[in-house]
């Protein structure tokens, strides 16, 4: 573990006009405890987040993110200095409970900013709702987390698992693509984002022809890609993310379906997997709450910044973890730094508006973003925004009881 401390030496000047400012308050009766309080103990701010194995680069970038949000903001939350403690969850479930225990009751952190991993976010969860610390989730998507055990302190700045597909049904409507395949890895993200594109597509009025899956995290799609050809539907729709994307994507050109079947997927399909799929990603349509090239003034200043500030060009998860830094920014600066008034900081983070990259989002009453989902085609490896494919999109929020 590593803890950063921010300790920088007062200058003289600074020493004695805080000095003269305090003792004008103690003469007009004004020295309130919020007042030493605000000036004199530091926020604890934990990251749980992967800094090793397959995920550390997200977990990189949503540090980045957070960090430069508040560094935006002067660099303090409601007044207080913060004091910055990093663990690296390996994103190992199994350790889920533990290391938030370790951040909470060893290292009494104020805040606890985590995770990606699904998994191991079902252990902050534990110690989250048990415990009662704020829980911000920058990226892990499970529904439950703003679902059936959603909770007071827990709030997400990401997305839901069934999100992104949820939005596909209506462009592929549009499309004239009523029959679709569904194909996915068979684990909980893919149940979870295969409920999302069940929904919309439905509603929408396609059909379902035949739901694939394979054992995750398995790449021999060979097999499925031969019935999907045998099938003949309009179009085909799924959730694979990373190095199995790209590989999906490559085999699914390779067995001559990219120029018969239309492919449409969650936007982690695409996202940061277009180097390795190649020629096999140009014309694959997806949906996702952001993308690079989104054409706007705010995401345009924050790409330039955040290329600025870290030598490295942003993703959608810098993008999470800079809203989470907005979002505890809002809430520390509501209570004035006071985050023990837990009624008045949820309050505010709940009714939040978040001017994002992405585009503005509100908080739903389960506490996850009502946020716009875009219509992407990849051209030129590039992730081109075409439109919106559902505005202002919520989760459901089945089984939140808020306590």
């Amino acid at each position: 573990m590593t803890v950063i401390h921010d300790r920088r030496p007062l200058s003289r000047r600074l020493v004695l006009s805080r000095g003269a400012a305090l003792v004008g308050a103690a003469s007009s009766g004004l020295l309130l405890p919020e007042i030493v309080r605000a000036q004199g103990n530091k926020v604890k701010v934990g990251f749980m987040l992967p800094y090793t194995g397959t995920y550390a680069q997200l977990g990189v970038a949503i540090e980045n993110g957070v960090r430069m949000a508040i560094a935006e903001k002067g660099g303090k939350l409601g007044g207080r200095e913060i004091e910055w403690v990093k663990l690296d969850d390996e994103s190992n479930p199994a350790k889920g409970v533990e290391n938030a225990s370790k951040l909470v009751q060893a290292d009494k952190v104020d805040v606890l900013i985590g995770t990606v991993h699904s998994g191991v976010q079902m252990g902050i969860q534990k110690v989250a709702r048990e415990s009662g610390v704020l829980n911000i989730i920058p990226n892990a998507g499970v529904l439950a987390a703003t679902r059936a055990l959603c909770a007071p302190n827990v709030f997400r700045t990401s997305f839901t698992n069934s999100q992104p597909t949820m939005a596909l049904g209506k462009p592929m409507m549009d499309k004239g693509l009523k029959k679709a395949v569904w194909i996915t890895w068979k684990y909980a993200a893919g149940d979870e984002a295969f409920e999302g594109f069940k929904e919309g597509y439905t509603k929408a009025g396609g059909t379902i022809v035949k739901e694939l899956g394979v054992a995750f995290p398995n790449v021999e799609f060979q097999a499925l890609l031969t019935e999907i050809a045998s099938l003949k539907p309009d179009a085909v729709a799924c959730f694979f993310a990373g190095g199995g994307a790209a590989k999906f994507m490559k085999d699914y050109a390779a067995a001559g379906l990219k120029d018969k079947i239309p492919l449409y997927g969650s936007g982690f399909l695409t996202e940061g997997t277009l180097e390795a799929a190649g020629d096999a990603a140009e014309g694959v349509m997806s949906t996702l709450h952001y993308a690079d090239s989104l054409d706007t003034p705010r995401n345009k200043a924050f790409r330039t910044a955040y290329a600025r500030d870290f030598k490295m060009q942003p993703d959608v998860y810098a993008v999470q973890g800079y809203d989470a830094g907005q979002l505890l920014l809002l809430g520390a600066d509501a209570v004035k730094g006071d985050l023990a008034n837990k009624a008045a900081l949820y309050k505010a983070m709940g009714s939040a508006s978040i001017d994002s990259p992405r585009g503005k989002w509100t908080m739903s009453k389960s506490h996850n973003p009502i946020q716009d989902i875009y219509l992407r085609k990849v051209e030129n490896k590039d992730n081109k925004v075409l439109g919106v494919a559902a505005k202002q999109l919520a989760d459901s929020g089945a089984g939140c009881k808020m306590a």
